[in-house]
Order: C-alpha cells, then sequence, then structure tokens
C-alpha cells in the first residue's frame, strides 16, 4: 500500500508543478527528485527537464560509481529535454583523487547528466578548475545530438563507456575500476564503428590529436583513472548508427 500511495504522489504532484512551471511563462529548468525511487525514467519525460535516477551521491569512489552504473541503465530512456540526473558533481571536495573526480567528470559528462559543481568554488584548487573548466569535456556532455553515452563493453573491472555525437562522431572512455594498473581496450565495433574505419581521435584530458586506423584503441591506465576521446572518421570511415 505504501509503494502504490507513493507512486500515485510521484506521478500527480510533479504534473501540477510542471503546468504551473510552463504558465509563468518563463524559460524554467524543471528538475525532479524522488531519488529514482520510482524510476522516473520511465515516466518524467514531457513533466520535467531531469530527473534523479539515484539517491544522494557522496565523495566518495563506491558512491560515484554506483550512481553512475545506476543511472546508466536508463540511458535510452534520456534525450533533448528530459534527462538522467545521477546527482550532483563531489569533483573538489575532497574525498577522492585527482584521477577519481577526473573519470567522474568523465561519466557525468558522456551521460549528458546536469554538470552541477557542488564544491565551493571560492576556495577550489588549479587541479579542480582544470577538470571542471575542460571545455572540450564539457561540449560532449552539451552536444547537440542529445544522446546519453552509455557502458559498452565490461572485463572485470576494466570498461569502456561510448555514445554518438553530431556530425557522426562518438564519444569514447576508456576507466579502469580496479585497484591496479590495467590496459583498457576497445575494439571498433564495439564503439559503433565500422572495422575498417580511419579516425582523428582527439584526447579531451591531453588535448592532443591523431590518427588511427581501424581495429582498436587500447590505453594503460593507473587505478581508477579514465582515457576520454572524440573519434571522427575519416575517409571511408563510418558509424554503424545509434546501436551503442
Amino acid at each position: 500500500m505504501w509503494y502504490l500511495n507513493c507512486l500515485i504522489t510521484c506521478t500527480n504532484r510533479y504534473p501540477v508543478m510542471s503546468r504551473a512551471l510552463l504558465d509563468s511563462g518563463r524559460p524554467i529548468f524543471f528538475s525532479l527528485c524522488e531519488w529514482g525511487r520510482e524510476d522516473p525514467a520511465t515516466w518524467a519525460s514531457g513533466i520535467g527537464n531531469s530527473w534523479r535516477t539515484t539517491g544522494d551521491i557522496s565523495d566518495n569512489w563506491d558512491s560515484m560509481t554506483s550512481c553512475a552504473d545506476q543511472n546508466d541503465q536508463w540511458a535510452l530512456n534520456a534525450g533533448p529535454g528530459g534527462w538522467n540526473d545521477p546527482d550532483m558533481l563531489e569533483v573538489g571536495n575532497g574525498g577522492m583523487t585527482t584521477e577519481e573526480y577526473r573519470a567522474h567528470f568523465s561519466i557525468w559528462a558522456l551521460a549528458k547528466a546536469p554538470l552541477l559543481i557542488g564544491c565551493d568554488v571560492r576556495s577550489m584548487t588549479k587541479e579542480t578548475h582544470e577538470i571542471l573548466s575542460n571545455n572540450e569535456v564539457i561540449a560532449v556532455n552539451q552536444d547537440k545530438l542529445g544522446v546519453q553515452g552509455k557502458k559498452v563493453k565490461k572485463e572485470g573491472d576494466l570498461e569502456v563507456w561510448a555514445g554518438p555525437l553530431s556530425h557522426n562522431r562518438v564519444a569514447v572512455v576508456l576507466w579502469n575500476r580496479s585497484s591496479s594498473n590495467a590496459t583498457v581496450t576497445a575494439e571498433w565495433p564495439d564503439l559503433g564503428l565500422d572495422p575498417s574505419a580511419i579516425v582523428e581521435v582527439r584526447d579531451l584530458w591531453e588535448h592532443l590529436t591523431y590518427h588511427r586506423v581501424g581495429v582498436e584503441i587500447s590505453a594503460e591506465l593507473e587505478p581508477h583513472a579514465c582515457k576520454m576521446y572524440v573519434f571522427t572518421p575519416t575517409h571511408s570511415g563510418k558509424l554503424l548508427g545509434h546501436e551503442l
């Protein structure tokens, strides 16, 4: 009975607020939060502009990765005008390493999550500012195609996340979630790329560009670290579509 009452309350009260905001005549971003308890990704589109898919995040590795995984299961429910929200960023609050924060920001950007700064901007470190102000990573988050990237490959604690971008590009994150150094590899089909594709690869954290013939890309990563790229197919290369 409690479950039914809660669901009725959630699905009834948010449309009322949505209509009130629309009636104001002002452009207002409506962020729903019932902590993902009633799977708002399945019903909140058209009511709000974002909805929490998780409980409250904490400034530690286990909480951040848990939120990322919970949010990932709803990737197909998001799109322009309605976004999955795994809670605010913890970057700069001191509970994680620089590499962990960089991975946090990368995954949130790839997932098209709202990038809400959760640290005290008055006292942020140089490293925190560099993470939060990376325009290339932010551009992935703000890409006009509006497709949420998702986990496309997992081998133990070694993961590949990817998603299509506008102009026939694809965003890629290689992520080592293990506690030791490891090599993470993505093959072209993992990324929705034709096996024969030749791509221009942009490293969004190193700010370097290079070309790559098809087959795969690998990176040796420290514990909990990631690499983030944007692939642009050139010449005969092409995307297979939005199967990611």
